[in-house]
């Protein structure tokens, strides 16, 4: 394997980096209002530099039901973000338009390395601190996950045979359960109390929560990321089960 490095914004370096490849697995990091280009940029400097260099498949990572944000609840009544998903569902359509032989976008919902270091002192902060998750996510609301080396495994196996994974958007998930199942989950492996509590969007934006984050979190119980699993698993790619994942990675919770 050879590591070169490329610039998004040096088209000569994507160019020399791209020369004679014939697949790119692309991931943008995602704007933020301080930001709002980055993605939009960046996925197009890499796009447009595949197509130059003749690359016959691109594995493309986005989101689920990103291109389905205008279907959401609330949607034009600007009651959810919508540079996040404006922007994934942006350079989906660059990958899908740009005339490339074959192409794939996989979709993932919630990562389940959300739930360990170095995520989880982003996105679940109170775990480590206090032994539980402090979210707006109702006690009945399903979430779908999966795990960051079953996104690597659909890449590969579309690399393998890109005729099969061509023109497909993938929606992601290998399961669909709560967060208190979440927490009980945790705390059977590890052998410590988790819990999970809900609060107010109010609430928690006054603990010091970031209001995007809890926004995101209020976006769950309305809208979720609705991932079809028998979908998923019709693809025949192994998937990790969330009680796996907490197995394999039992020594990494930082539990409060």
């Amino acid at each position: 394997m050879e590591v070169v490095k490329g610039d998004f914004n040096d088209p000569a370096s994507l160019d020399a980096a791209l020369a004679g490849v014939g697949g790119v697995f692309s991931m943008q990091m995602g704007s933020q209002p301080s930001d709002p280009d980055t993605e939009i940029v960046t996925g197009k400097a890499l796009v447009e530099a595949a197509h130059r260099a003749g690359v016959s498949m691109v594995v493309h990572t986005s989101v689920a039901r990103a291109g389905d944000q205008e279907n959401f609840i609330g949607w034009d009544e600007g009651r959810w973000e919508p540079l996040y998903w404006n922007n994934k569902a942006a350079v989906n359509e660059m990958v899908k338009t740009r005339g490339f032989p074959h192409w794939v976008i996989l979709k993932p919902a919630l990562i389940m390395e959300d739930l360990v270091p170095p995520m989880v002192d982003f996105m679940f902060p109170s775990l480590a601190e206090r032994g539980r998750f402090e979210t707006a996510i109702e006690p009945d609301t399903r979430l779908d996950w999966i795990a960051a080396q079953d996104i690597g495994a659909f890449a590969a196996a579309a690399f393998a045979d890109p005729e099969r994974f061509h023109g497909h958007e993938i929606d992601l998930s290998a399961d669909c359960v709560t967060l208190v199942e979440v927490a009980a989950k945790i705390a059977e492996v590890t052998g410590k109390p988790v819990s999970a509590l809900t609060f107010s969007e109010d609430e928690l934006v006054a603990q010091g929560y970031h209001s995007l984050m809890v926004r995101g979190q209020v976006w769950d119980n309305v809208e979720g990321y609705k991932v079809d699993l028998d979908a998923v698993r019709s693809w025949g790619v192994p998937l990790t089960t969330l009680d796996q994942f907490i197995k394999q990675h039992r020594d990494k919770f930082v539990i409060g």
